[in-house]
């Protein structure tokens, strides 16, 4: 008996079914994951209470935000008096002009438009303030109440 050898061929083929399978389990994690990361980040605004201004800087330009959107500039005229954009821009730029140190802030109604507030900003970057500063008032209740 005369025993013939059969000889195995090498196979040529790669199975790729496993690599499909976790493919798809890809694709699954991916499509979940994916709307989660498209939504918003939680951010945490800080508290109201700041350190006050140093007293060497002198008397602050400020900017007034009503609660119905109208400007009051504490410089060159009635402090009471509403003021429009562009005497805002001028008497700010004419301060800063001769005192180019000044303070810059704005005071805004807790019930102002955020919109109406980074408009002021922008107008007194217009000005020339090379920083703005927001006024608020203390997070803390006073002691002994």
């Amino acid at each position: 008996m005369a025993r013939q050898r059969v000889r195995k061929r090498p196979m040529a083929e790669i199975n790729v079914v496993p690599y499909i399978d976790v493919m798809l389990v890809m694709l699954v994690i991916f499509m979940v994951t994916a709307p989660l990361l498209q939504q918003g980040v939680q951010v945490e605004l800080p508290q109201a209470s700041a350190e006050p201004l140093p007293p060497d800087q002198g008397e602050p330009l400020e900017l007034g935000v009503d609660a119905q959107g109208q400007y009051f500039l504490n410089v060159g005229g009635d402090a009471k008096a509403p003021v429009d954009e562009e005497t805002i821009v001028q008497r700010v730029a004419a301060v800063l002009r001769n005192k180019p140190n000044t303070p810059v802030l704005v005071r805004g109604d807790r019930n102002v438009d955020y919109g109406t507030v980074v408009r002021a900003m922008v107008l007194l970057q217009q000005a020339g303030a090379p920083s703005v500063g927001l006024i608020t008032e203390d997070s803390q209740p006073p002691a002994g109440r």
